[in-house]
């Protein structure tokens, strides 16, 4: 057989599609060809661990291109390897429905050969990186567990690499993480000094920090189609990407049940996961807690990754100017935070504008 990972497979009723694709890739891939939907599951089965890529039909006889897909869905190959729909018959209905079964991308009939190779090129490379990465956070993971690395390692690993990992995710620079952790400090500081109440020492303020750049590590879970879509997300697709913040919490909750030391700096880590996109009226998510139940930590990550989401571009969005997006939170147009909370920001906007004008200040260095 072919050289491992080093296969792709197409799967078209039609010979001259195949034939079509497969002069595309001949050259540098190893081709397995299916006709029908059973033919590419028997294929799937057999050689899963050598396919970087499945380009499929939808149309198909004896099993359907969604029969495909299900199946790669039930098997969980969908999260391994990458299929591209390829159909000159497609309605919003089924567009959607190829996407809620995990397709990374639909390419419609007829296609131009160099546009469907760097596509594909690009998704190839997402998944591979992604993978990587993946493993060796597992690998990692295991040998912290298992007392092979000194906590202090543990956690600076976790948060690196589970960021990072969230980053790439959807395409952030690790600038991004770098604000979220210096806007969290500044108004950290703020609350410690004025409202004595909360009885937060320097040591949780570190470690509260910390734990905020896995704030949306929850968001691995999440399929690129929903998490990188350019455009507004359905009512079916939110309620999807809502769920990276009981993932998110699901994921640490697992570190919390499994280390005995450090437990204080894991349940900050599951509270920001879980909790940061509460509102103090109860017109959050997940929960639609309210008040003082959110968590003082997960209400300060809040307010930081809300004025970081609206000066920032998006994949759905242009940035907004620093006093707009300072504007807009005062107003209540992005959900209502907490008096103190809210005092808190107002203190520091002076320093936000600085900080995130400056072209030549670096967050980093800050940390």
């Amino acid at each position: 057989m072919s050289e491992k990972g080093n296969t792709i497979l197409i799967a078209d009723d039609f010979l001259i599609n195949r034939q079509l694709l497969k002069n595309i890739f001949q050259e540098q891939y190893e081709i397995l060809e299916a006709a029908n939907g059973k033919e590419a599951i028997t294929l799937l089965t057999r050689y899963q661990d050598d396919i970087v890529m499945v380009f499929l039909d939808i149309l198909m006889p004896v099993k359907s291109g969604i029969e495909v897909l299900q199946f790669m869905d039930e098997e969980g190959l969908i999260k391994v390897i990458p299929v591209i729909v390829i159909t000159g018959e497609a309605t919003d209905e089924s567009d959607e429905r190829v996407y809620e079964l995990g397709a990374s991308d639909i390419i419609y009939k007829p296609f131009a050969p160099n546009v469907v190779m760097r596509r594909a090129k690009n998704i190839m490379e997402l998944y591979a990186h992604r993978i990587r990465l993946e493993k060796k956070l597992e690998l990692r993971t295991e040998e912290v567990i298992s007392g092979k690395k000194k906590l202090e390692r543990f956690n600076e690993f976790l948060v690196n690499s589970l960021s990072t990992l969230a980053e790439f995710r959807t395409f952030d620079s690790d600038e991004h993480i770098n604000r979220i952790k210096y806007f969290t400090r500044v108004i950290l500081n703020y609350l410690r000094k004025h409202y004595t109440k909360y009885e937060l020492t320097k040591e949780q303020v570190d470690m509260i920090v910390q734990a905020s750049a896995l704030h949306d590590i929850g968001k691995i879970a999440i399929s690129d189609s929903i998490l990188l879509k350019p455009d507004k997300l359905t009512d079916n697709e939110f309620e999807i990407m809502k769920t990276h913040t009981t993932l998110g919490a699901k994921f640490i909750e697992g570190f919390i049940n499994n280390t005995k030391e450090n437990d204080v700096f894991f349940r900050y880590c599951y509270d920001i996961c879980k909790y940061h996109h509460e509102r103090y009226d109860g017109g959050g998510y997940p929960e639609g807690i309210s008040g003082d139940e959110i968590p003082i930590w997960a209400q300060v990550v809040s307010i930081a990754h809300t004025y970081d989401n609206l000066i920032s571009k998006r994949v759905y969005k242009a940035p907004y100017v620093v006093s707009e997006a300072v504007r807009m939170i005062n107003a209540g147009e992005c959900g209502a935070f907490s008096p103190d909370v809210l005092e808190c920001f107002n203190l520091a906007k002076e320093e936000l504008y600085r900080v995130t004008e400056d072209e030549n200040f670096s967050f980093a260095d800050m940390e």
